[in-house]
């Protein structure tokens, strides 16, 4: 597993993708950075980090996902983060969709990942994390937390990423032979799953639902206070929490 470390990128999701561009990469090849200064998240979130005291990671994988089932990648990677952490005894574990990744009530860390279609049919993907590792102050984010915030232990970062990196490839390779599994350990996962919260749409909208599933196509299935059912994409709804 190459691994390419960096004192400072803009992003390394970007620096991965320039590195494709450039020519061939292996698969699995990591860039990691000790400085993030423009990390993205979700919908062009900006994700900040203290310099040296977090994990900012992407891995390239190669072919991994039919293009009718990539959101099954996000899946995969989002339970292996869950069990490598539950493996350092973090406690009340969640993933709030689509890919934060909770503890408790307060959001540890997120994935990005961004797919490249080649004029072959196969599909390249970047995925990108951020793990807030040994952080304690993070001002103005009331949401926000850390592994050490939560455990109260300061953590090795450099054999946390080699676990995190380590799953997630084993969970990968899962992926074309046990979909169904990691899908239910999904659901299982699934921050607020059957349980009254109120979301909002892009234009304020605001109402109280249940998440029921979430479809293959990464779609969320709510059902609303009426009894009635609806389906929104990643960019169509938030929850509030």
């Amino acid at each position: 597993m190459p691994h390419i470390k960096l004192d400072a990128t803009a992003s390394t999701n970007d620096y991965l993708k320039d590195l494709l561009k450039a020519g061939k990469i292996e698969n699995f090849t990591v860039v990691s950075a000790e400085n993030q200064t423009a990390g993205r998240g979700q919908m062009g979130a900006i994700w900040k980090v203290e310099s040296g005291k977090n994990l900012t990671f992407s891995v390239f994988v190669s072919d991994v996902a039919h293009v009718d089932y990539l959101f099954g990648l996000n899946v995969a990677v989002a339970v292996s983060i869950v069990e490598t952490l539950q493996k350092n005894a973090i406690s009340d574990l969640s993933i709030k969709w689509p890919n934060d990744i909770m503890s408790g009530r307060k959001k540890i860390g997120g994935i990005l990942i961004e797919s490249i279609f080649r004029t072959d049919g196969s599909i390249w993907s970047v995925i990108g994390i951020g793990i807030n590792v040994n952080q304690t102050d993070f001002e103005n984010l009331p949401q926000a937390s850390s592994l050490m915030m939560q455990s109260g232990r300061e953590f090795n970062r450099e054999e946390l990423l080699e676990s995190l990196v380590a799953d997630l490839e084993s969970k990968i390779s899962e992926l074309r032979n046990t979909k169904e599994q990691l899908w239910n350990d999904y659901h299982k996962l699934l921050f607020c799953a059957q349980k009254p919260a109120v979301y909002e749409t892009p234009d304020g909208i605001r109402f109280n639902a249940i998440i029921t599933e979430v479809l293959q196509n990464g779609k969320l299935k709510l059902e609303l206070e009426e009894g009635t059912f609806r389906e929104f994409g990643i960019k169509e709804i938030k929850m509030l929490f």
